[in-house]
Order: structure tokens, then C-alpha cells, then sequence
């Protein structure tokens, strides 16, 4: 299973260390925020900290599957771990949405009785997040031009820095001339926000989780592909599904001719060959016949997208 994490072996112990600081920086800041909202009675501070562990969770998940791609995991592991790793992006998102939920319940709710917010708290508590996060965006710069990992860390860091600003505009506005319903708006736009990405994110993972079908590929298409293999007859109970955001895994059966039997090794080399370069399947599972199982439910298969294990 090597050849999946190639881009990994560049990983050098700076970037995990920076990852480790923006970790513990970002948890800091969500405390102090989460005390600072209470504190100021500010709405828009705890969903900026609630934006800002999501982030720190991200973060984890990245330093998470660095250190596995260091290991170079064993192929029986990497399932498990995967399939951890998605379980736990799933749980992480759920609460998410609820937390999220909660937060935009309130804050409409103070739309109809507003209530008096500590401004000059909030536009410290704020200003503190700010800082902490210029920080890990200044350490992370240099690796996330060249790691996608990174990339997606950084550009977390980044969004949570366009939520503080706002939290301490409104902050600002809030001492100068107490206009408390800033800081609703903020919650609302945060809050929804959070929702926007979440909802893209729950549904790829309950997609990966429910073994669909990848998107991007075409198992009518893919069929025809493998059946234009020279020296294949036939091929069916074709099923694609997904490990996780990158690795598709396919298994199906393959007919041969059986004076070609000799020849399975070649044939399953260029099966192979053809799923990763065009299909980008790294692992496939064939399995070989010279007679077709004539099975009441194969001619059904081809159609039937989500065929079920």
C-alpha cells in the first residue's frame, strides 16, 4: 500500500512540531474564548470558538494521519485507522451541527429581546484569538505550499482569522455605541457558516461510510474499460466504494478464456494498470473464471449502481 502516500515521505519534523504549536495555540484561544463569551455575554465569541476547535480538531486529524503515514502503516492497519479517522470526522461534525444549531436558536432568540453584551471584553478576547491566530498561519505558511495536509490546515487557520476580525469589529462597535445586535448578526453568519461546512463535509463521510459509489466514476464506463482489456471476456459484479477522501477500492470478476489461463498474470497486470491511471483504483481485488457464474442476479449488476455486499 505504499505507493499511496507518496507525498507523505517529505514530511519533515518541523512541520509537525509547527503542527503541534498551532494545536495548543488554537485550544488556548477556544478556552479563552468560550470563558470570554460567557463572560462578555458575547454570542459571536463562543461561535468563534466553536469555529476555532473545529479547526484544532482538523489539525489533529492532519498530525493523526502524518504520524501513521510515517509509521507506514501495515495493510491490515490502514483500513482500521482510515475508517477510525472517518468515524471520527463524523461524530466531530455532529456535534458540530448541534452546537452550531444552539448557537443560531439563541442568537434569534436574542433578536426578539436583546441583551446587553460587554464589549470591551469581547474585542480583547477577540483581539487574543487574532493574534494566536497569525501566529499559526505565520508557521504553517512556509509547509503549506507544498503539502496538501498543510494546505488544508492553513486555509482553516485563515477563515478562523475573517471570524475574529469580525468579533472584533463588532466588539468595537458594541463599546462605541452599544449596538448589541451585532453581535447576533456575527453569530448568525458564523453559525451558518459552520453549517455551510459542515453539510459538505457530513456528506462525503456518510458517502465514504455507506460504501457509495464514488462520483467520479462511472461503473457502466469502467466496465466497458475493463472488458476492452485484451484477452478479457467479460466482467461483472463490478462494486467500487471508498476507504476514505482518497483511496477507491474495487473488487469484481473477471472471465478468461481458458486456454488463456496461462496468461492471468498479464492480464491482471494490465487491469491494474488501467484502474490507477485512469480510474485512480489503487487497490483492486480480481477475481479470475474461465466459465461466467451464471448467478440469477448477475446480468442485474452492471445497472445496479449501488449493488450491496
Amino acid at each position: 500500500m505504499s505507493h499511496e502516500h507518496h507525498h507523505h515521505h517529505n514530511v519533515d519534523d518541523s512541520s509537525i512540531w509547527k503542527l503541534w504549536v498551532s494545536v495548543f495555540l488554537n485550544l488556548v484561544i477556544t478556552l479563552a474564548q468560550v470563558v470570554g463569551g460567557i463572560v462578555a455575554n458575547s454570542l459571536s465569541l463562543l461561535s468563534d470558538a466553536v469555529h476555532n476547535f473545529n479547526d484544532s480538531m482538523s489539525l489533529v486529524t492532519t498530525l493523526v494521519t502524518k504520524k501513521i503515514a510515517k509509521k507506514g502503516a501495515t495493510s491490515s492497519k490502514t483500513f482500521g485507522y482510515k475508517r477510525a479517522e472517518i468515524i471520527g470526522a463524523f461524530a466531530n461534525l455532529v456535534t458540530l451541527v448541534i452546537v452550531a444549531l444552539f448557537l443560531i436558536k439563541e442568537g434569534i432568540e436574542r433578536f426578539i429581546t436583546p441583551q446587553p453584551i460587554d464589549g470591551f471584553t469581547m474585542f480583547w478576547v477577540a483581539m487574543i484569538g487574532l493574534t494566536a491566530n497569525f501566529i499559526t498561519a505565520a508557521l504553517l505558511w512556509k509547509n503549506a505550499r507544498d503539502d496538501l495536509n498543510m494546505r488544508a490546515a492553513f486555509i482553516h487557520i485563515v477563515s478562523d482569522t475573517l471570524s475574529s476580525v469580525g468579533v472584533i469589529i463588532g466588539g468595537w462597535l458594541i463599546i462605541k455605541y452599544e449596538w448589541y445586535i451585532v453581535d447576533t448578526i456575527l453569530t448568525l453568519i458564523i453559525g451558518s457558516y459552520i453549517l455551510w461546512h459542515c453539510y459538505h463535509m457530513l456528506r462525503e463521510t456518510i458517502e465514504i461510510l455507506m460504501e457509495a459509489t464514488p462520483d467520479n466514476i462511472d461503473l457502466d464506463e469502467l466496465a466497458e474499460a475493463m472488458q476492452n482489456v485484451e484477452k478479457v471476456r467479460e466482467i461483472h459484479h463490478i462494486h467500487v466504494w471508498r476507504l476514505d477522501e482518497n483511496s477507491n477500492l474495487l473488487e469484481s470478476h473477471v472471465v478468461i478464456e481458458k486456454e488463456d489461463l496461462s496468461q492471468i498474470e498479464e492480464i491482471k497486470r494490465s487491469l491494474k494498470t488501467l484502474l490507477r491511471e485512469r480510474f485512480n483504483i489503487n487497490h483492486s481485488t480480481l477475481e479470475f473464471e474461465t466459465e461466467p457464474c451464471r448467478s440469477p442476479d448477475h446480468e442485474v449488476v452492471h445497472h445496479h449502481h449501488h449493488h450491496e455486499h
